[in-house]
């Protein structure tokens, strides 16, 4: 009867570990970041910084996975990677080439091609239709910092 405890207890650990040991999931369909950089909320706000690039984007390679700041990578939300500025910065970008603009914030690190300034999300890239052509010249104007790291 001890033999059946032991490959009992033997079997729940193996089961523990090996359960342990599998991918979690990092995103769902009802997971989204918060995005304080609603459109209303900035609008007529005017820039702490301007500074012009090129900006490209990135997407379904990244989405789901964990950002520099810890929040699971939303490609369809309105956020962006930049070298340098503080997580939760509040940027407005606009493409130079058709004057679109859309409001984004810093989560995550990038880019990481050199010349670049910014990789919007797919939905901020979308938004200033830049998806055909991949980068586009940019205006960026920090309209609120975020917390230093």
């Amino acid at each position: 009867m001890e033999r059946w405890v032991y490959i009992t207890v033997f079997l729940i650990l193996l089961l523990s570990l090996l359960y342990g040991c599998t991918a979690s999931p990092r995103f769902t369909g009802t997971e989204r970041p918060t995005n304080r950089s609603e459109p209303s909320e900035y609008a007529g706000r005017s820039a702490v910084l301007t500074v012009e690039g090129v900006a490209s984007y990135y997407a379904h390679d990244f989405h789901g996975r964990q950002t520099a700041n810890g929040e699971s990578y939303d490609m369809y939300a309105m956020t962006a990677a930049h070298k340098s500025f503080p997580f939760n910065t509040i940027i407005r970008v606009q493409n130079l080439t058709n004057d679109k603009n859309v409001i984004v914030r810093i989560n995550d690190r990038g880019p990481f091609v050199e010349g670049r300034i910014i990789d919007l999300s797919l939905g901020a890239a979308r938004r200033i239709d830049m998806i055909e052509s991949g980068t586009a010249r940019v205006r960026l104007e920090v309209l609120e910092w975020g917390e230093q790291q």
